[in-house]
């Protein structure tokens, strides 16, 4: 019942301010989608996609499981955000080659709930090995969350550049998930865009915004 009253409110939300919300379907809702709902998933008022949470034990069957689903919104343009851990990489990697119109996003760089520093980030090469995949792109999202650092979170920086090197600013894209940081919403904004020396310009505005909406295929209009 929760769920079903945040899904209602960010559907509104996305009404009432369409250059500002918008929303992405939770796979785990009560009735699932089905073919035909995918077909029109985008003709509903503010809605771009699709997104799953899959614990380790749940992706192997879950993902390997919805090829009616992956095939059915390629077929409509319905992009999904996956938030797998990195040893189910390779299921990713499978349904990114399966389907190569299919725009998929990882959350979190896929990064395990409850680890920090090193253990968090001990196996990212399985998410970089996605890189290859021209349909797949990364959320650098809830990342002070994996750190025992404090802001501006330096000790994220080499971990931030190997995906950077890896999917380029228009495949990384920027995010929150704001309820569970330790940081303000200013600074979770500010660690990419006063933080980062390496970060170019051209390189923010994709990362903050602009590689999303366009992956996402969220036309706002432009000042």
């Amino acid at each position: 019942r929760a769920r079903n009253f945040l899904r209602d409110l960010v559907l509104e939300a996305a009404r009432l301010h369409p250059d500002r919300f918008a929303a992405m379907g939770r796979l785990d809702n009560v009735p699932p989608p089905t073919r035909d709902m995918i077909a029109k998933w985008r003709e509903q008022p503010g809605m771009l996609g699709l997104r799953c949470s899959l614990t380790r034990r749940q992706a192997t069957a879950t993902l390997d499981g919805l090829d009616w689903l992956w095939e059915e919104a390629e077929k409509a343009g319905v992009p999904i955000m996956i938030l797998a851990p990195h040893p189910m990489m390779h299921l990713v990697d499978r349904i990114a080659s399966r389907y190569p119109a299919l725009n998929l996003v990882m959350s979190h760089l896929g990064l395990t709930t409850g680890t920090r520093d090193e253990e968090a980030f001990r196996d990212l090469d399985k998410l970089l090995a996605l890189a290859k995949r021209p349909n797949v792109a990364v959320k650098a999202s809830a990342l002070p969350a994996y750190t025992s650092d404090s802001y501006p979170y330096r000790a994220l920086h080499p971990y931030l550049r190997r995906v950077y090197d890896a999917f380029g600013p228009r495949r990384m894209f920027w995010g929150t998930d704001l309820a569970r940081l330790p940081c303000s919403y200013r600074q979770a904004v500010t660690m990419f865009t006063e933080e980062i020396p390496w970060l170019t310009a051209k390189d923010k505005e994709w990362i903050m915004g602009r590689g999303l909406c366009e992956w996402l295929g969220w036309e706002l209009a432009r000042a």
